[in-house]
């Protein structure tokens, strides 16, 4: 049953990557405020650089969602597969009037050793793809007459640099930039663009990410989660759920006036 008094009561909201993690958690997050869900993900694993979650995990969300989500499959860097996506939403639950840009992938390794293939991955997904993912949808909403609310999910690296980890950096700070000129321009056509820069959360991904430290750093399993998490002020790594309410807060009416600006999330971790 859809909750008609929810801050997003009429909403109908895409979540790409919303399949575990911090797009799973948004995408609870939002069907319990009352949207219409779409929870997007990418229907195969692609080696080292997995994209956080599959089709089929989005399948599992949306069907404890009940009847106010569905899940789509969705690849990012394919321009196909985003109108067809985009297509099968709004033809399931009327205009698209939210998106969440959560799809992303993280890699790892010194600046000696970067290869062109992992740059061009990280950015085709974490840069080219956010940005042709939300042309796309503000097209979208154009066409249709919405006032829409776009919400990219950037990250506290993209606000400065780390030794191995640059290219991730350098996409996610690519985010940052695209939202604010996004912001600027598509504010003029009824259309909020804003993101949310989280720390670090613990999500599946980060076993990979402690195991990818652990080779470069030389540290035992697990030793490089726990260091980060005692170093967040707030005394612990951040959880999915912990950024589901600024979500809910840029994507609501309540954020009409909050244009082009990036939310840290992040515990205290960065200032800005």
């Amino acid at each position: 049953m859809t909750n008609e008094t929810g801050r997003l009561a009429g909403k109908v909201a895409v979540v790409t990557g919303g399949g575990v993690g911090i797009g799973r958690a948004i995408a609870e997050r939002f069907a319990a405020e009352g949207a219409r869900v779409a929870i997007a993900d990418i229907e195969l694993h692609v080696g080292t650089f997995t994209p956080e979650g599959t089709f089929a995990a989005a399948q599992a969300v949306a069907s404890g969602i009940g009847d106010n989500a569905r899940a789509y499959a969705l690849d990012v860097t394919k321009q196909e597969s985003i109108d067809a996506m985009i297509a099968a939403v709004a033809a399931d639950f009327g205009p698209i009037t939210t998106l969440v840009n959560n799809a992303a992938v993280f890699n790892l390794a010194p600046i000696e050793e970067i290869t062109r293939e992992q740059y061009r991955f990280v950015f085709s997904v974490n840069v080219e793809g956010l940005l042709f993912t939300l042309q796309s949808v503000a097209r979208h909403m154009i066409d249709n007459g919405t006032r829409g609310a776009i919400v990219n999910m950037a990250s506290q690296a993209g606000r400065r640099g780390e030794a191995l980890v640059g290219v991730y950096c350098a996409s996610k700070a690519a985010v940052i930039s695209l939202t604010q000129s996004a912001g600027l321009g598509l504010i003029k056509k009824g259309i909020n663009v804003n993101g949310i820069a989280p720390g670090v959360v613990d999500t599946d991904m980060w076993d990979t990410v402690d195991g990818m430290f652990a080779k470069y750093e030389g540290l035992q399993p697990g030793e490089k989660k726990k260091q980060v998490g005692l170093a967040v002020p707030y005394g612990r790594m951040g959880r999915p759920n912990d950024l589901t309410g600024a979500a809910v807060f840029l994507a609501s009416d309540d954020a009409d006036y909050v244009v082009a600006q990036t939310l840290n999330v992040d515990g205290g971790n960065w200032m800005s």
